[in-house]
């Protein structure tokens, strides 16, 4: 692994082997005690949202005692809320969060992560509602929490990566992972990652009102206040696909607020460690 700027002893970050955890329940873990939530952010995913929920049902009833896949709309113009409501009314574990408005990824992912923890949920979960994010490795990813306190679906370690893409589009990613991992110092592989299973305690932990990105700089963001606070992130190896239906919610304007975001992330938090005097505590 090469030498990062600042690496903190703090930042725990592993990888998880390929074929090292199982697709159901880890050894001593009960799964009735699980209480997962999986977040759907949508806008104009209605040619996906209803065959990927009923793909991810099976695959979260495997792992969670209790689950719900909460869809978290943002007024999407082509029925998508309306779509979803029909599914919840058909599906008990289907719940639906109506927005008026778009307000990018890391909004809608902030609100749908407060009804989780209001409702008790243990594992919370990131994921795409069209199909980049494979419904079989979610098992995997949940199970991984019983081990570390986040879990990263990794394109970037053994036994990971890309499928679908061209050229031009995998040295853009990898291009901007490895600028923010040497910017942040950050030992996870694959920081800009979707899909991502967080034990309940790192998001009540973590001062979520204080995240500025909105755009895939969130997902930067996100993972690197988990490691600033001590916790442990697995990286846990998949394929991501391209979406299946619909347009990319990738913009110019996305990907640049990701990339001038990572610089000021690393000034502010470092500069809130300096002021401080210590770094956040370790999880126990």
């Amino acid at each position: 692994m090469p030498r990062f700027m600042d690496a903190s002893p703090l930042m725990r970050s592993s990888v998880l082997a390929p074929g090292a955890a199982s697709p159901g329940v880890s050894p001593g873990v009960d799964a009735a005690g699980r209480h997962v939530w999986v977040i759907l952010p949508t806008y104009n995913e209605a040619d996906n949202l209803e065959p990927f929920v009923r793909a991810v049902l099976p695959r979260l009833r495997e792992v969670a005692g209790e689950c719900r896949i909460l869809v978290v709309d943002d007024g999407s113009p082509d029925g998508t809320g309306e779509l979803a409501d029909g599914l919840a009314a058909e599906l008990a574990e289907v719940q639906v969060l109506h927005r008026t408005a778009k307000e990018g990824l890391g909004r809608a992912y902030l609100a749908g992560f407060a009804v989780a923890l209001a409702a008790g949920a243990t594992v919370v979960v990131e994921m795409d509602a069209d199909f980049s994010h494979d419904p079989a490795d979610l098992p995997r990813l949940v199970a991984a929490t019983d081990r570390a306190d986040v879990a990263v679906g990794s394109r970037y370690v053994e036994g990971g990566g890309v499928g679908d893409w061209g050229p031009m589009r995998r040295a853009v990613s990898r291009a901007g992972t490895t600028y923010a991992r040497l910017v942040l110092g950050a030992p996870t592989r694959d920081l800009t990652a979707g899909f991502k299973a967080f034990r309940s305690e790192v998001l009540t932990t973590l001062d979520l009102e204080g995240v500025h990105a909105n755009g895939y700089g969130f997902q930067i963001e996100l993972t690197y206040r988990a490691l600033q606070a001590g916790f442990h992130i697995v990286e846990v190896p998949i394929v991501f696909r391209d979406r299946r239906a619909g347009a990319s919610k990738m913009t110019i304007h996305i990907a640049l607020e990701a990339l001038w975001k990572v610089g000021v992330l690393r000034l502010r938090l470092h500069g809130a460690d300096r002021a401080a005097g210590s770094r956040p505590g370790v999880r126990g």
